[in-house]
């Protein structure tokens, strides 16, 4: 678009901030704030994104250290997860429109910058009557344990699952989800000063049971069985744990490795029970053809859940980009409350 300025003719831009990084690192050290120019109008085929609000997640801190399997070329926008609301279309865009709230469509796009233009279909479109916090979270965790729950085993209301790390973002969204759909949930966690605390934390949220990984080897051994599903997020003798619970061809899957150990299972259940180890990764799922409907379906109720206050989203400590640096420190330590970049 094209304006005066003191009867001179020039083309509008937008300054548009993002938090860059050109090497891998400590985040909070490599990390930087940039200021760039766009064109105010997106070019065809583009959508101009104002990103509204995006958090900072364990996967975003890997990739900028450089140990995760997604890595976009330098210099590149940091952050995977966020929402924002379409500002402009360029010219043969059909499927979105001014005013729609999206997401990213896939993950390392760089979503930790107030303004960007996109492919059409590099973006997704939600529900706008979300409130913030639901749709800067809408993408990463909370289908990683919806897809989970629903695509390995086919659960019952009443049956059982079991996971460790319950006290992660994923593990908070697989006991609410198992809470709304009538599954009994096990949990595990590891032993702490706060452990009481954290107990009432996860049963308000709908925990059955929370135990440590302690109490699982030693007077619950034995206590649950047939478990239809383990979720695991940790690794190592932990994981061993939950396999033991499994019944008869119950299902492990992996999602995490926060141990940084190997896996490992009993080979009596493996062999007796014929119980079935699988992997997950959320952005794979994203970039499956054929999921476009499913995707639709499955924000649709996990937005729902988040609207009636059925689904609790995180605590989150809102943050400006120009803080990024405590930001990106603070969510490296402390896993009480997510960091959210309000753009």
């Amino acid at each position: 678009m094209l304006a005066f300025r003191n009867g001179m003719l020039f083309a509008r831009r937008i300054c548009a901030k993002q938090l860059v990084y050109s090497e891998y690192g400590d985040p909070a050290k490599v990390v930087k704030l940039q200021t760039v120019d766009l064109p105010d109008t997106p070019p065809a085929g583009y959508v101009h994104v104002k990103w509204l609000a995006a958090p900072i997640n364990p996967a975003d801190l890997n990739m900028i250290q450089g140990v995760y399997p997604i890595k976009p070329p330098f210099p590149a926008v940091g952050g995977n997860e966020g929402y924002g609301r379409v500002e402009k279309i360029g010219a043969g865009v059909k499927n979105v429109q001014v005013g729609d709230h999206v997401l990213p469509a896939k993950a390392g796009q760089g979503i930790w910058r107030s303004d960007g233009h996109h492919k059409e279909d590099e973006v997704f479109p939600i529900d706008k009557d979300l409130p913030q916090e639901a749709s800067a979270t809408l993408q990463v965790n909370p289908p990683t344990a919806y897809r989970m729950l629903k695509d390995f085993v086919d659960l019952k209301p009443g049956d059982t699952i079991i996971q460790n790390g319950a006290n992660s973002a994923v593990g908070k969204s697989a006991i609410q989800i198992c809470r709304l759909r009538g599954i009994r949930s096990v949990n595990v966690v590891r032993k702490r000063e706060n452990l009481s605390n954290l107990v009432k934390e996860l049963k308000a949220l709908g925990a059955d049971e929370v135990i440590t990984d302690e109490q699982l080897a030693k007077e619950y051994r034995g206590k649950f069985k047939d478990v239809r599903l383990a979720l695991n997020c940790v690794g190592g003798k932990s994981a061993l744990l939950l396999a033991t619970t499994l019944g008869f061809q119950g299902c492990m899957v992996t999602y995490g490795g926060m141990s940084k150990m190997p896996l490992q299972i009993p080979t009596g259940p493996l062999i007796f029970k014929d119980i079935r180890l699988a992997g997950y990764w959320m952005s794979r799922w994203y970039e499956q053809p054929g999921n476009t409907e499913e995707r639709k379906r499955m924000y649709a109720e996990l937005g729902a859940w988040m609207k009636s206050g059925e689904f609790r989203t995180p605590s989150f400590e809102k943050r400006r980009l120009e803080d990024h640096a405590a930001a990106l420190e603070a969510a490296s330590v402390q896993f009480d409350k997510k960091q959210l970049f309000v753009l």
